[in-house]
């Protein structure tokens, strides 16, 4: 997990997550606002990871980001303040905000493992994975 498209439409969260990443040694490909940005990365872009909050910019919504993530093979991780109702069929987890640089790290780092090994032993505050898409994309 190296490669990160961030798709945030909070622009101070937005440059606090990819702070955070780029600190961490991920590459962020994209930080956008708007589904039809995100879009537009996810088909232009090789990705490893899309971090995806749910309301965006123009009245989008960050389902439907992680629906054409999924169709690209992409993983996904919800970032928002209340995980979506279905997103265990989009995404590989659900970090809640607030979060810490350290959560957000620790979330990433755990999907990693559960990619690589298929459990997690323990995932960072506000963390929720979505166990059965480990292999989903």
């Amino acid at each position: 997990m190296q490669r990160i498209l961030i798709v945030e439409d909070e622009p101070l969260i937005a440059f606090d997550t990819e702070h955070v990443l780029t600190e961490g040694g991920y590459q962020v490909v994209g930080t956008v606002d708007s589904v039809e940005a995100a879009l537009e990365v996810i088909a232009s872009k090789k990705l490893d990871l899309a971090l995806v909050d749910l309301g965006l910019t123009d009245g989008g919504n960050g389902v439907e980001v992680a629906a054409a993530a999924r169709r690209a093979g992409l993983q996904v991780l919800f970032v928002t303040g209340r995980c979506p109702k279905g997103g265990e069929s989009l995404g590989i987890g659900c970090l809640e905000k607030p979060f810490t640089p350290k959560d957000l790290r620790g979330a990433i780092e755990a999907i990693e493992t559960l990619l690589a090994r298929g459990s997690v032993k323990k995932a960072p505050p506000g963390l929720h994975l979505y166990v059965d898409n480990a292999s989903a994309a």
